[in-house]
């Protein structure tokens, strides 16, 4: 099954609407240039009110180790997601499971990712002078041969998501931009993206059964 992570969430009221479409994890992105920044104060109070097996992961661009730690504490994250320039060493050491999220840009970004001992590998677009969030895809063809489980994002959401599960057949999809409406998380179609998945992962199993 193809699990489902909600990005960029930055209240309880999403939260608990993405928990109750059947997302496996929410994020929350600590990175104050970001539109959708989230204070870790205001995380704790979101990741207190979700119920158990609902992950929280923290996303981080080139922010120090020791800050990190100590957010990844305050709030009881169970992933981290760095999501700058960090290096295969960068991403070692710490006291949650890290996924490195890098940003497409051709075949060179998957040798590259091979490089990292890490729990998952999150590939997104690469736009020039955006660290993620950017809403746009890259060619989904491109990943193969990765050690790691794939979380696919960029530019996802319900109409295309199929498609990206059929052709990268990943871990877990990640999406933010796409279960929005006028910049704000949308309930409605985080319940059509999560649908859209489950479909889709339904739909694999079917012509997997028929071969």
């Amino acid at each position: 099954m193809t699990r489902v992570k909600i990005c960029g969430v930055r209240s309880v009221t999403v939260a608990r609407a993405a928990v109750a479409a059947g997302a496996d994890a929410i994020g929350f992105i600590f990175y104050p240039p970001a539109r959708r920044f989230i204070e870790p104060e205001v995380a704790v109070t979101i990741a207190r009110a979700l119920p158990p097996f609902v992950a929280c992961v923290g996303v981080f661009v080139d922010r120090p180790r020791e800050e990190i730690e100590d957010i990844a504490a305050l709030v009881g994250l169970d992933a981290l997601q760095l999501h700058g320039q960090e290096s295969p060493a960068d991403c070692l050491g710490f006291s949650r499971p890290v996924i490195r999220g890098l940003r497409v840009r051709d075949k060179a970004t998957i040798v590259a990712a091979r490089s990292f001992d890490v729990a998952a590998l999150l590939l997104d677009t690469h736009v020039d002078g955006v660290p993620g969030g950017s809403g746009k895809t890259f060619d989904w063809s491109l990943v193969r041969g990765l050690h790691r489980p794939v979380i696919l994002s960029g530019g996802l959401h319900a109409e295309n998501v199929p498609d990206a599960i059929a052709a990268v057949k990943p871990y877990a999809v990640d999406v933010s931009s796409g279960v929005e409406t006028n910049g704000e998380k949308d309930p409605a179609k985080i319940r059509a993206f999560v649908e859209a998945v489950r479909r889709a992962d339904a739909e694999e199993i079917k012509e997997s059964g028929v071969r």
